[in-house]
């Protein structure tokens, strides 16, 4: 027959899977879309607005 963990254990396994879970959820939290290789091209100038 199997034996009950001490509550010591419960409560260490406990914490690690919070700590595990945190982790987690702050590395999926700060991932973004991947940066491109080549910097974006400038916008092209705008025309002087006439007075019409």
């Amino acid at each position: 027959m199997l034996e009950r963990p001490r509550a010591a254990e419960r409560y260490a396994r406990g914490i690690a899977a919070a700590v595990v879970a945190t982790a987690c959820l702050l590395l999926a939290a700060n991932t973004g879309p991947a940066q491109s290789a080549e910097p974006p091209a400038p916008a092209p100038p705008s025309a002087p607005a006439t007075g019409e």
